[in-house]
């Protein structure tokens, strides 16, 4: 039997043919911007747009800017747009509205994500969109934040308002584009 060609699948599922069977000329790939510190996160879909502060782990935790309309980048882990380590940026959500990742839990894979460093824009692609109840999150904390991993971006807020408390966490995935 002749072996079928090989495909891979994008993140919405369609199926692409292999490098070798494409008909395209060859282009060379897009540079990568180089890593930055990040000063604006974006995701067009959800209609954010938020500038972006370092923050430091305090007692293991992140803690996003008190002001619900920034974001904090742990500053500890990778940068945006490093080839290794996952890039965390964490904001709040607010549960009547006014947190910049009220609605983050709703991005979808494909889904654009743009990092501002100041040395340019980095384009990310989401792959992945979870929530995790709390202790759930603490044990999936070293694969979710791997700082080992290719470069990837990690999102993070909180998630499940119980009328007192936030009972979960949504965390997105995503990898660079180019």
């Amino acid at each position: 039997m002749k072996p079928a060609p090989s495909t891979t699948r994008t993140p919405t599922g369609t199926p692409t043919k292999s490098a070798s069977e494409s008909s395209a000329p060859k282009t060379t790939p897009a540079k990568r911007p180089k890593s930055g510190t990040p000063v604006r996160v974006s995701v067009p879909s959800l209609g954010i747009s938020a500038r972006v502060l370092g923050i430091r782990a305090r007692g293991g935790a992140l803690i996003p800017p008190s002001n619900p309309r920034l974001v904090g980048w742990w500053s500890e882990g990778a940068r945006p747009g490093a080839t290794r380590g996952s890039a965390i940026i964490t904001g709040h959500t607010v549960h009547n509205g006014g947190g910049a990742f009220d609605d983050l839990e709703q991005l979808r894979a494909g889904d654009t994500v743009t990092v501002t460093t100041g040395k340019g824009a980095i384009k990310y692609s989401v792959v992945g969109v979870a929530v995790y109840r709390k202790g759930a999150l603490a044990k999936q904390a070293a694969r979710l934040f791997d700082q080992g991993v290719s470069g990837r971006l990690v999102l993070v807020t909180c998630e499940d308002w119980d009328g007192s408390k936030y009972l979960s966490n949504a965390v997105v995935i995503a990898k660079p584009v180019g």
